[in-house]
């Protein structure tokens, strides 16, 4: 290891050496790539697999496609949670520490703490690609991750956040920049958010319900879910871009006040959006009306930010021509700059309706994670290259090919997204001159999207062979890297030596009192205060916690506290064990990933599935399963409307029932049992929760599952003969769906006077006990 030279004339006395950690900085870059191949490659696998079923493929191939790891449902949270939390996350760790250590001239406060992070993480992201896949999931969108991972989330993001803020202690720089005001942003929201929309009461070591149902939940989960988006794939990445783009440039921030504004602005009014993700549905109006209110809002400061971004290259646009990195940059703005006056459009209400459930939404998602997220990553990841491995960028023609490679493919991805998403809406919507639905099959639209579906393959494809191109760059870089890295020794006076030195820039930040009114105003205005907090990591933090946590508390608790939020109607009542059983293989297998199960009320909605959904009709879902896209029709009232063999026949080959879905094959469910054994665990567990169950039903939880398998078994035989009942079909995972599905949307109109479900059964099981006795 080499240490720089510095001449003794500069080493005084007051001046402190410190080295920066490149090393740790080195490993997230490296994982930010891996992740990233990996994350886009089951990205195109997931876009496959929408279109492959509309093929006629080889016999031996569809049953190669049969395998329960294989199915969207499972497959498409992986894409999401690679792409956002190992591909992104790990580039957000790489912008953090290298940016953090040089704006505050200090080492990272503990090399023990960023080794525990980075590999704590990896390993996270390990188990995340294996407990997907085999069906292990929350059904919560951004938060699929089970109970044990979200405490393993927990602890090594805390140990970052020791670590940062440690390292904000240890600064030998009194002025904290902006970038660092997006990253404590980050670090304390993201804390808040993911603790409280995770809060489960586990019944397994692998599962558990959330603390959270129907109403509730949905709004708990679009608080994260909304706010996930805007400080894991926003704050952050903005503050890459006043970093990272300045020193791209050679150029300083445009303006220092518009940067004040855009931050407080946006960190407050962010948290407010969520609702607007469930305008129409069961939750009350005045949340998504505020929502959309708060939705609206924020196109300002958002713009604010890339406004700040593109005049920061003020007289460099030569450079941006020249320079690839750069273009990546500018590109990644003006997506940034499209993506935030596409959300507040698509809060808006008349519009909402449109999009809500159609693929907009997902070309919208795009279109920030790959032009906005995916681009400033590899600005990012270029420029450190060269830094990190003290090298020369193995091929610039190459970082300049994966440039036009990917703006093509991102092109070709989201327009015909766009247009697919549209369309959808619209023939959803369409109504003929008889006043009947134009298209009242379902799967009239899905045939529609299948040419979307394949340009969209194609840009994509384009996007992957970018990454690779990205990954190919980094490998050769880093074989030419030197046998040693040159470890360079900075020197800095420590922090408060520096400050006692500038008795003139404290008096003038200091809180003497201001008779004058237009000195008071002229404060103000030139933003002195707001100078001081700078210098005080602590009340801004405090000060970013207050503007999170305050906005947060104005609808949550009205949500939670106000009754009449969520009404309950006498005749829902809860889940049998079977259905409950039922329900979660539901989960487990990734159904609302294509299924909604809310009726809107909107007249092509009902007309097209019956009632619109009233908010007590799911005050004993946990997790709720409202869904945000719609590959499959809604199954909000799908109880009673098809035999169980229809049912038993559209799961085990959807085709023979409903020529050309692009649904997969089921028929693992008729060998696979469902959890018996667990019953009395997830009663105890959701009778924990508030859900009136006895304890002698929790206790007999098995048996009520056995009374109603051999109730389903016996209606089959009577309708469609003995031989259309499987064999062992009484204890496999097939009963306990059908059973949960025939269950769906009938409770609101069962006459009250009439035993519920599980009253039935407790009936029949105690009528069987007492024949078995006499006999």
């Amino acid at each position: 290891m080499h240490a720089s030279v510095t001449p003794h004339a500069e080493r005084d006395s007051a001046l402190e050496p410190f080295q920066y950690d490149d090393a740790i900085v080195r490993k997230f870059v490296l994982a930010t790539v891996l992740w990233g191949v990996v994350g886009m490659l089951v990205g195109l696998i997931v876009g496959l697999l929408l279109v492959l079923p509309s093929l006629d493929l080889d016999p031996r191939f569809v049953g190669f496609l049969d395998q329960p790891w294989l199915t969207f449902g499972r497959l498409r949270p992986l894409h999401t949670n690679a792409v956002i939390f190992a591909f992104a996350g790990n580039a957000i760790f790489a912008a953090v520490y290298y940016s953090t250590q040089r704006l505050c001239k200090t080492r990272m406060w503990s090399d023990k703490l960023s080794a525990v992070h980075f590999w704590g993480w990896q390993a996270i992201i390990v188990a995340a690609a294996v407990t997907l896949p085999l069906g292990f999931t929350q059904s919560k969108e951004y938060a699929e991750l089970i109970w044990p991972i979200d405490l393993a989330i927990a602890v090594v993001w805390l140990t970052f956040a020791w670590n940062f803020f440690g390292t904000l202690a240890a600064r030998r720089e009194r002025h904290l920049y902006v970038a660092l005001w997006f990253y404590i942003a980050t670090v304390v929201t993201i804390t808040v958010l993911h603790v409280f929309n995770n809060l489960v009461v586990p019944y397994s070591l692998t599962r558990g319900f959330s603390l959270y149902a129907g109403v509730q939940d949905a709004f708990m989960q679009w608080w994260y879910g909304h706010n996930a988006v805007a400080f894991f794939l926003t704050t952050p990445f903005l503050g890459l871009m006043y970093y990272f783009l300045p020193k791209a440039a050679n150029r300083p921030v445009f303006s220092y006040r518009l940067s004040i504004v855009h931050f407080w602005s946006l960190v407050f009014i962010y948290i407010w959006a969520g609702p607007h993700h469930l305008h129409y549905t069961s939750l009350p109006a005045w949340a998504s009306t505020l929502g959309m209110l708060f939705s609206v809002m924020l196109w300002m400061p958002s713009w604010g930010g890339m406004i700040n971004g593109l005049l920061t290259l003020r007289g460099a646009w030569n450079k941006v021509a020249e320079d690839p990195i750069l273009k990546f940059y500018v590109v990644a703005i003006t997506f940034y700059g499209m993506s935030t006056f596409e959300g507040p459009l698509l809060s808006v209400k008349a519009v909402n309706a449109l999009s809500h459930y159609t693929d907009w939404t997902i070309a919208h998602v795009h279109a920030g994670a790959l032009g906005w997220v995916g681009f400033m990553v590899f600005g990012m990841v270029y420029w450190l290259l060269p830094r990190l491995f003290q090298t020369k960028l193995w091929s610039p023609a190459w970082m300049g090919w994966h440039f036009w490679i990917a703006t093509i493919g991102i092109v070709l991805y989201i327009v015909p997204i766009y247009w697919a998403g549209i369309t959808q809406g619209l023939m959803w919507l369409a109504f003929d001159d008889r006043g009947m639905l134009a298209f009242p099959e379902f799967i009239e639209t899905l045939k529609r999207l299948m040419p979307f579906y394949w340009v969209r393959m194609i840009g994509g494809s384009m996007y992957m062979a970018g990454m690779l191109m990205c990954a190919v760059n980094l490998f050769m870089t880093w074989r030419t890297r030197p046998r040693q890295y040159e470890v360079v020794t900075h020197y800095a006076p420590a922090l408060s030596k520096h400050y006692l030195d500038a008795p003139a820039e404290r008096a003038r930040l200091a809180d003497a009192p201001v008779l004058e009114v237009g000195k008071k105003i002229d404060n103000v205005v030139q933003l002195n205060w707001h100078r001081r907090w700078e210098r005080l990591p602590v009340r801004f933090t405090i000060w970013t916690i207050v503007a999170v946590v305050s906005a947060s508390a104005f609808e949550i608790i009205p949500t939670f506290v106000i009754r009449s939020n969520v009404p309950t109607i006498a005749t829902v009542t809860p889940y049998t064990p079977l259905e409950v059983a039922g329900r979660e293989i539901y989960v487990s297998e990734g159904c609302y990933n294509c299924h909604s199960q809310q009726i809107r009320p909107l007249y092509a909605e009902t007309e097209r599935y019956g009632d619109f959904n009233l908010a007590g009709e799911s005050v004993y879902d946990r997790p709720f399963q409202w869904g945000s896209r719609r590959i499959g029709p809604d199954l909000a009232r799908v109880g009673g409307r098809f035999s169980h063999n229809w049912h038993i026949r559209h799961l085990v080959e959807p085709k023979s029932v409903v020529p050309g879905t692009i649904m997969p094959n089921f028929p693992h469910l008729l060998t696979s049992p469902y959890a018996a054994n667990e019953l009395t665990a997830m009663l105890s567990a959701l009778r924990t929760l508030g859900t009136p169950y006895s304890q002698a039903q929790v206790d007999g939880a098995a048996e009520l599952a056995a009374v109603q398998a051999r109730r389903i078994r016996d209606e089959i035989t009577l309708q469609d003969g003995a031989e259309a009942v499987p064999p062992g079909f009484e204890t496999s995972q097939m009963v306990a769906i059908v059973a949960y599905l025939q269950r769906l949307g009938v409770d609101r109109y069962r006459d009250p006077a009439l035993p519920s479900p599980m009253d039935s059964l407790v009936a029949e099981l105690q009528g069987g006990s007492l024949e078995r006795t006499e006999q």
